[in-house]
């Protein structure tokens, strides 16, 4: 397991329309290092964002997605990086994430 700062464990927030929805149950969406686990996850949260207090950590891993490419040398097949999600559900008299205020 690497030796992660709270810093270095969220990467960035995910902006799409399910999680988006999933705003007005205090559920947000975050791309997170692959190496976290959930209690780095929610220590980060709390950390990063002051005021919040994490109810819940769900993570998805994903796995890289197979691409080819033709080269002078002939085709030539590989993956794309494997990513990680979390899902933080905070709790009921926590603030909301200021990230997520204007969208």
């Amino acid at each position: 397991m690497a030796d992660l700062k709270y810093y270095d464990v969220i990467l960035r927030p995910v902006i799409t329309e399910k999680s988006m929805s999933g705003m007005g149950e205090k559920r947000y969406t975050f791309l997170v290092h692959p190496e976290a686990n959930k209690i780095q996850i929610r220590e980060a949260v709390e950390k990063m964002f002051e005021g919040t207090k994490v109810k819940r950590v769900n993570t998805i891993n994903c796995r890289g997605k197979n691409k080819r490419r033709n080269t002078r040398q002939g085709m030539v097949s590989g993956r794309t990086a494997k990513t990680k999600k979390a899902i933080v559900q905070l709790t009921e008299d926590s603030k909301d994430i200021e990230i997520f205020a204007g969208l």
